[in-house]
């Protein structure tokens, strides 16, 4: 994995456990017959924020808890729900009672029940008009969520988005700068060994060049460490066909 994105899902995770949820959540009874009551004094269960991976596979980067990921599992096996479609179709997507959306998305609807959650909230997160991930809020009660609710995450993601999309710039940046730095180091001593060839063995830059990506393949040795080992040791480290 890339180190910004290490550092990027460092800062997500401070955000999102910013975000309150219930200490001790009653889960809904795992049958439709027995859930839970109905009604928005049953607060937030759980909270996850979806992710594209190094492979640009989605992934629950960070969670409040182990129940965000495993509902998300299933959603991200099927390659559909509502925290996908939050993020592909950068809208909220509202689920009021997950036994309702069975037809639409039946993985996801079974896996919600049951784990006991009955309510979903799904928020892109977006960096202008890309959108980068989804933020996902799951309840046991139906529905759970009342507009209050909706307004008041829709401005904590708009917030974390900012600062999201802001570590992922400055990180990829720096992780961009370093590559550069390392390129041209490796180039500086790729340089330096050619020198070093063209004044022993009388050769053009060109020749030089052959001479070291043959070594290379030969002996199945990176350029830039072929090219090290005769800087260091002189244009004898080169090992003899």
């Amino acid at each position: 994995m890339k180190c910004w994105r290490i550092r990027w899902r460092l800062s997500l995770s401070r955000s999102i456990r910013a975000y309150p949820v219930e200490a001790e959540p009653q889960r809904a009874a795992t049958t439709p017959a027995a859930a839970a009551p109905d009604g928005p004094d049953h607060g937030v269960t759980s909270v996850g924020v979806t992710l594209l991976d190094e492979h640009q596979r989605p992934t629950t980067a960070v969670s409040t808890d182990d129940l965000a990921p495993a509902i998300d599992a299933g959603q991200y096996a099927d390659g559909n729900g509502p925290c996908l479609r939050a993020y592909r179709a950068r809208e909220l997507v509202r689920v009021d009672d997950t036994r309702t959306v069975m037809s639409r998305w039946p993985r996801f609807s079974q896996d919600a029940q049951e784990h006991g959650v009955l309510s979903v909230l799904g928020f892109p997160l977006l960096a202008g008009d890309e959108a980068f991930g989804a933020f996902n809020m799951y309840a046991c009660a139906a529905n759970a969520f009342s507009p209050a609710d909706e307004e008041a995450a829709s401005l904590f993601v708009t917030q974390a988005s900012v600062v999201l999309a802001n570590a992922q710039a400055y990180w990829a940046a720096a992780d961009l700068a370093s590559g550069l730095e390392t390129a041209m180091r490796n180039r500086a001593v790729i340089e330096q060994a050619k020198g070093m060839l063209m004044a022993a063995e009388h050769c053009t830059a060109d020749e030089a060049f052959a001479i070291l990506v043959e070594a290379s393949q030969r002996e199945n040795v990176k350029l830039r460490e072929i090219a090290r080992l005769m800087v260091a040791h002189g244009p004898a480290a080169e090992p003899d066909p």
